[in-house]
């Protein structure tokens, strides 16, 4: 193999690399991650490409003229955000009809930034989801106003934590702490609802780890069990940080329970 021929095969490897691994770490779900990979190899010219994804890493091999490459890549949680799933997408798919080169490819992987609402929007409508999920549970007027004020603050509180870099599982039993407390003062307060209840158990709604969830069914039943696994048992455990959160607001607050 010519020195050139090393070249682009090394190029084409960490193109495959990067793919795979800004797609696992903005959660996407493996089946997706070993198809955009391989099919940005193919066409870059590699003979084959072999991905091994797992929950915290990605080794990709390419094989050219039958010399093959293998990499491995680092992956570290960057948070859910599809926009990164939709623009490797879109270069895997430009780089399909022949609009870009291996360079290109190269250059606008490395390029991308996730894309970040505004703090306080996301605040105000994760207040919102809560307290539309709360009406939607009966509560009345009063315990839906409870509700989003009790999820904003519970928001706002989450991203602070994930600013200071909390572990995640510490982030999520503290967040259901202040979350739950706030709704909680319903109990011991007029506040004017019949239905604190409710309001307390809709207040901890942005602490579901629904995509978590959902990949690791997804990873299961398409053949990747091991990270289906890692994925499942984290999301359970973040489960169970919010649960000993709600469970500790209970008794600091001497509330029985939701029902």
């Amino acid at each position: 193999m010519s020195l050139v021929e090393e070249a682009e095969q090394r190029a084409l490897t960490r193109s495959c690399a990067q793919a795979a691994r800004l797609l696992m770490q903005h959660g996407a779900e493996s089946a997706l991650v070993e198809v955009a990979a391989k099919r940005i190899g193919l066409k870059l010219g590699a003979d084959s490409v072999e991905i091994a994804v797992m929950a915290n890493a990605i080794v990709v091999s390419s094989l050219l003229n039958g010399h093959c490459i293998t990499t491995v890549r680092r992956v570290l949680d960057r948070g859910i955000n599809m926009g990164i799933l939709v623009d490797v997408q879109r270069i895997m798919l430009d780089a399909e009809d022949g609009k870009i080169g291996s360079r290109e490819i190269e250059a606008r992987l490395e390029a991308l930034r996730p894309f970040h609402y505004n703090r306080w929007l996301v605040v105000l409508m994760v207040g919102a989801a809560c307290a539309a999920f709360a009406r939607l549970a009966g509560a009345d007027p009063a315990a839906c106003g409870l509700t989003f004020v009790a999820g904003a603050a519970a928001m706002a509180f989450r991203q602070q934590l994930a600013h200071w870099k909390f572990n995640p599982l510490l982030n999520f039993c503290l967040t259901a702490f202040v979350a739950t407390s706030i709704a909680a003062q319903a109990i011991h307060f007029d506040f004017g609802t019949r239905t604190p209840h409710i309001a307390m158990a809709s207040s901890v709604l942005l602490l579901v780890p629904g995509v978590p969830l959902i990949n690791s069914v997804a990873d299961m039943v398409k053949g990747y069990v091991n990270t289906g696994i890692a994925r499942l048992v984290f999301a359970v455990l973040l489960c169970l940080g919010s649960c000993l959160g709600i469970a500790l607001a209970l008794r600091v607050w001497k509330v029985p329970g939701w029902l």
